[in-house]
């Protein structure tokens, strides 16, 4: 069992999903969690955790808001700072590319990737100072290979991968790791409304024959937030469908 015991770990998109498998799994091994959301988390979900989290709730899309949001936590009298950042937050609007909308394929880039370095960038700059932390990525298996309908969301997780490499290689100095896990078919509410006939198609594809568990995806992650030695690197978590 991974301990966190006395680690602060602030995951994005923390109120459903893998970002609340992940949270969960941090909540776990004993760390003190800081929920993130756009909107309001529920109280049902907040009595999930063993320790009671703390809440931020802002669009990280928005970096003005992002920055204020973090200022204010780092202000407060007994905080120590983040020692784990997971980028959790995304969205997707799939077209195909002909008829793809400019404004779909900017809001999917904005929140996905100006979204990730808008919170990255206030929590790095603290990471510095205290020399230490661990920063982990949501990515994409469709950012590595590409899919049919998601070049906005390829794009925007191709570009986690990039700004990953090249944080680890800026924050390695300071003892702080960058690391992106990019997640194949997980079931969500995403994979649950494909027709039957589309999982089947999909599934022939997947090596192991299914698709992952959010569960899986957290796993990978916090096994990056406790390795020392791993930093710069992609960890995909996809059953060998990009094998």
């Amino acid at each position: 069992m991974m301990d966190f015991t006395n680690q602060t770990v602030l995951v994005t998109g923390s109120s459903r999903g893998i970002g609340l498998a992940i949270a969960q799994a941090f909540d776990a091994a004993g760390a003190k969690l800081i929920l993130h959301a756009r909107s309001e988390i529920k109280p049902e979900i907040i009595a999930l955790f063993k320790q009671e989290p703390q809440v931020l709730q802002f669009d990280i899309a928005d970096a003005e808001a992002a920055e204020a949001s973090l200022k204010a936590l780092y202000k407060q009298d007994d905080f120590d700072g983040i020692d784990v950042l997971v980028n959790n937050a995304g969205i997707t609007k799939d077209q195909l590319a002909m008829a793809l909308a400019p404004a779909d394929f900017a809001a999917v880039v904005n929140v996905n990737l100006n979204g990730t370095f808008n919170v990255t960038q206030p929590v790095f700059k603290k990471m510095i100072r205290q020399k230490h932390g661990a920063i982990i990525n949501l990515s994409s298996v469709v950012g590595q290979m590409g899919n049919m309908g998601q070049s906005n969301y390829a794009a925007s997780k191709a570009g986690i991968i990039g700004l990953t490499k090249s944080l680890a290689k800026e924050g390695a100095r300071r003892n702080i790791r960058v690391n992106a896990v990019a997640p194949g078919m997980i079931v969500s509410d995403m994979t649950s409304v494909l027709p039957e006939a589309t999982q089947t198609e999909i599934l022939k594809n997947i090596p192991l024959s299914r698709f992952g568990s959010a569960e899986e995806v957290a796993d990978a992650v916090l096994f990056l937030a406790e390795n020392s030695y791993i930093t710069g690197q992609t960890l995909t978590v996809d059953g060998g469908l990009y094998i």
